[in-house]
């Protein structure tokens, strides 16, 4: 409608919505001017740009990479010396309660040996103590059986081995006595 409008009015005006020619062929070289001089000189200050940036990351995620199989690989060594080490104290562990129960038994060994001389020498010290008491009281029970005989009988017991005679014949009564 409105190129009828323009039509009819008779008149030779240049429609705006198609453009003159001569604008068409200046955007046209301008336009390859630009796209020229992007290819030329941006887009491949853009390209090394993206391929380091690129690169950066990829060299950093290598890195991290290998930073985490070297942390991996620590930790493994780590865990194997930390696994040797509760091994080793385990044993240290177990050589010290040996050697603790190898002096107990020693010192056990030892008192019971000394337990056992001194039981010895308490008998022996016992037994030489009894000897001596029984000595003594058989001197004494002899001449109080000579006292005593000699009082019964009334004669004098005088004679040394009729003495000794006398109170041994009366010991030997006696401990025979005693023994049943």
């Amino acid at each position: 409608m409105l190129f009828l409008l323009a039509a009819e009015g008779g008149e030779s005006e240049h429609n705006p919505i198609i453009p003159i020619w001569q604008e068409i062929v200046v955007g046209t070289v301008a336009f390859a001017v630009l796209c020229f001089v992007l290819m030329k000189f941006v887009f491949p200050r853009m390209e090394q740009t993206f391929q380091a940036r690129v690169d950066a990351i990829e060299g950093g995620i290598k890195r991290a990479e290998a930073a985490q199989a070297e942390a991996n690989q620590l930790l493994e060594q780590y865990r194997a010396q930390l696994a040797e080490a509760r091994t080793d104290a385990a044993k240290i562990r177990d050589d010290a309660r040996a050697d603790a129960e190898g002096i107990r038994q020693d010192i056990l060994a030892k008192a019971r040996e000394e337990s056992d001389r001194v039981i010895q020498a308490g008998k022996d010290a016992l037994a030489a103590e009894r000897a001596t008491i029984v000595r003594e009281l058989r001197a004494e029970v002899g001449t109080i059986a000579v006292d005593l005989a000699s009082k019964i009988v009334g004669e004098s017991l005088a004679d040394e081995a009729r003495r000794k005679g006398t109170v041994d014949r009366f010991l030997s009564g006696l401990e025979s006595t005693g023994a049943r």
